[in-house]
């Protein structure tokens, strides 16, 4: 009886500690249940950092950075001609000749054609900056490189450039590259370029028993890998699918530079699985081999041969006016080390 009394005296206060107690419960209960919920994550790191929203991306390695832009052309074959700020000259012959052999187009969807004069620009004064900016609005052709100067020392560093700056901008299946005193046939690159993968294909004249240059202009300093150069391409033309552009571009950061931006390709893409083809109808030396009309590509060549070629071509629908053989050439041997390659032999163009 006495705690009945108790309890009716009281019954007010017991009801809000029922109540509170009550409230306890379902706030423990409600923490459970969130707590068991929750994604599993790395031990040790905040809950926060264990959500990603289905789009995240990890962050990627260097070289890929972020996005690239929109590419603002699409076409098959680009044309990259290495030049230098003075070579007015040269460009304009080019222009009219062997680029103007076949459609350039101005890198609308679908093209054939892609063509640019590549160009660094840091360093220059007030005149030339000027004249490249008159002769830019006239073409549209020029590729200005503002981060780099242009010289003898840095031609590696602006290979590399020209071709991050392809990857980024422009979508296509191959590319030229060529010096502005090459002379190029192409239609008959166009032709022959449709019958080939655009992958892993490194085609031109190759050279695999270089001497490492040890004096002059061409000296290699920081050469160690072996007393010969790896087998590359020389630089007067040749042709590169896209992918392997792609590939230089994400590795770029690693990639070591040499004196001869020739060599520093063949050794960029010596450890890769690609396709190197030697074709002799590429005349790329550091000295041209003659006129023969089966070359689609010829280095060293003056305004004046140009213009004979570009003639001869239109009149004759040949290369040469008399085809001339001025040194031996060879075809490369993949089966015996690069020492022994190149063996110069006669009827060979």
């Amino acid at each position: 009886m006495n705690v009945l009394r108790l309890v009716c005296r009281y019954k007010t206060s017991l009801g809000l500690v029922v109540l509170a107690l009550f409230g306890m419960v379902l706030v423990y209960l409600a923490k459970c249940t969130s707590e068991n919920m929750k994604p599993v994550g790395p031990r040790g790191l905040p809950h926060q950092q264990a959500q990603q929203h289905p789009n995240h991306r990890l962050p990627l390695p260097r070289g890929f950075g972020e996005p690239p832009p929109e590419k603002s052309a699409s076409v098959f074959l680009v044309v990259l001609i290495t030049s230098g700020p003075k070579y007015t000259e040269r460009r304009s012959i080019i222009r009219s000749t062997w680029l103007s052999a076949a459609s350039r187009g101005g890198g609308e969807e679908g093209g054939d054609l892609w063509c640019r004069f590549v160009i660094g620009t840091a360093g220059l004064g007030e005149d030339e900056a000027a004249s490249l900016e008159m002769e830019q609005r006239r073409h549209g052709d020029l590729l200005l490189l503002p981060e780099l100067r242009d010289s003898y020392d840095n031609l590696t560093a602006k290979l590399l450039l020209m071709y991050v700056w392809l990857d980024r901008h422009v979508d296509y299946k191959f590319v030229l590259k060529s010096d502005d005193d090459t002379f190029a046939r192409l239609d008959v690159l166009l032709e022959e370029l449709r019958n080939k993968e655009p992958h892993r294909l490194y085609w031109g004249f190759f050279s695999g028993r270089g001497r490492v240059k040890s004096a002059g202009k061409w000296k290699e300093s920081a050469w160690v890998l072996c007393d010969y150069y790896l087998p590359y391409a020389l630089g007067g033309g040749y042709v590169l699918s896209w992918d392997l552009v792609h590939y230089l571009t994400i590795n770029k950061d690693y990639l070591a530079h040499w004196q001869s931006e020739d060599v520093s390709l063949g050794a960029w893409l010596a450890p890769v699985d690609i396709k190197r083809v030697h074709d002799t109808r590429f005349d790329t030396e550091y000295k041209s081999r003659g006129c023969n009309n089966k070359y689609i590509v010829t280095h060293k060549q003056s305004i004046e041969d140009m213009l004979e070629k570009h003639q001869t071509l239109a009149k004759d629908g040949k290369l040469c006016k008399e085809e001339v053989k001025l040194r031996l050439s060879y075809i490369y041997d993949w089966g015996v080390p690069p020492s022994q390659c190149c063996q110069r032999k006669d009827g060979i163009p």
